[in-house]
């Protein structure tokens, strides 16, 4: 059977696989520029016959593969580079060595099963019609590198899908999951400034405290989101900071609120940002004081084609079996910058459950966790999914 095939050649890629994850786990690098990453990319892919292309705003990667059986489509398959800012706590013999670094969201892990997936699909490109671009993207970790990627050029022509892989480390060993429309939020930061008059803290009449002001605020938010917004297309706003004061008989003259905001759909997140400001400005005013919110948007909708999912399902289960895939019955209010690619192009993101076999994958540790743990047994079908759903879309399409 073809895909089982796959399966077999990328278990025989698992010390590879493996070797080059735990050397990107070693030497994490945050943000666009990730060139130890990219360079040991490129020295393990050294010997395929792949041309590759770089840009001026990122050290992403995007290597072709042009198949042997003639043109035809073109399908991409990705894989992000780079690492959290975090300090490990896994006691592992590859722990980073970087201070103050860590892939803790499993892109050391991306990275090496789309390098697998390039080997498979190098060693079948006498049957491959079309070509297949491998894009090793740094920066998905609020740093939009996949959209400066995009900006730069290197995925121009578009392909015609596009498909991804995002490990999961708290779910079920080798369970692949996905569902067609929206599978991940959008993603905004948002930054309320309440400008009071500061004085001393016994007299609060004499001045206008901002304290009790940015409270009443984060309160208010609270409300506006489940009596403004319906829970069939939610939404989520979190404050998670509030700075203000310097000593415990002052009172400040500013207090800060710095928070985040998701929704499910564009629609929703233009109104969301709309009923901040509305409620920011108008208690502050409420209380003689002025509010200033600033947005600073982030990764859009990850949006999936409802083909690209069912092709995928189709390869998982006969990778892996009836059982291995999962349809997700909601989306995930996480955010994810590969919307950027699904925004142009059909295609389909999924989910790779790499707890331990037998493990309580309930309890374990899960992504941006410092003790985050990965099952690297899991990896060779990571990388025969990314393979097998790239030949798949050459060979038939949507079909």
């Amino acid at each position: 059977m073809l895909h089982h095939e796959l399966l077999e050649q990328a278990r025989g890629l698992s010390d590879a696989i493996i070797t080059l994850r735990r050397a990107i786990h070693a030497e994490p690098e945050l943000g666009l520029h990730t060139p130890k990453t990219r360079d040991k990319v490129r020295l393990a892919l050294a010997h395929l016959p792949l041309e590759w292309r770089e840009g001026p705003s990122t050290t992403g990667l995007v290597a072709t593969l042009k198949g042997k059986a003639g043109p035809g489509r073109r399908v991409l398959l990705r894989g992000d580079m780079d690492a959290l800012p975090m300090t490990e706590d896994t006691g592992l013999p590859f722990s980073s060595t970087i201070a103050g670094a860590m892939h803790a969201c499993g892109h050391d892990t991306h990275t090496a099963m789309l390098a697998g997936a390039a080997e498979v699909l190098c060693a079948r490109a006498d049957r491959l019609a079309g070509e297949v671009q491998f894009m090793f993207q740094p920066g998905e970790e609020g740093y939009h590198g996949a959209r400066f990627m995009l900006d730069d050029g290197l995925i121009d022509p578009l392909p015609d899908a596009a498909f991804a892989l995002h490990i999961m480390p708290n779910s079920p060993h080798g369970l692949v999951a996905g569902r067609a429309g929206t599978l991940m939020a959008s993603a905004d930061q948002f930054d309320i400034v309440v400008r009071g008059r500061g004085g001393h803290a016994s007299m609060p009449h004499d001045a206008l405290d901002p304290v009790p002001v940015a409270c009443e605020i984060v309160t208010a938010i609270q409300a506006m989101v489940t009596r403004q917004f319906p829970v069939s297309d939610p939404v989520v706003a979190t404050v998670a900071k509030i700075e203000a004061g310097t000593a415990h008989n002052v009172i400040a003259d500013v207090a800060a609120l710095k928070g985040t905001l998701r929704t499910l759909s564009p629609g929703n997140r233009e109104r969301l940002r709309e009923a901040l400001d509305r409620v920011a400005t108008h208690i502050a005013a409420a209380h003689g004081m002025t509010a200033e919110l600033a947005i600073t948007p982030g990764f859009p909708v990850t949006v999936c084609d409802p083909r690209a999912v069912d092709l995928g399902e189709n390869v998982v289960r006969d990778l892996a079996g009836e059982h291995a895939f999962h349809r997700l019955d909601h989306p995930i209010m996480g955010a994810e910058d590969f919307s950027y690619v699904l925004e142009k192009v059909p295609g389909a993101m999924f989910f790779l459950g790499v707890a331990h076999e037998g493990a309580d994958w309930r309890s374990c540790c899960s992504i941006h966790s410092t003790r985050m743990m990965v099952d690297e047994s899991v990896l060779p079908l990571g990388t025969a999914v990314l393979a097998g759903c790239a030949e798949r879309f050459l060979g038939e399409g949507f079909a």
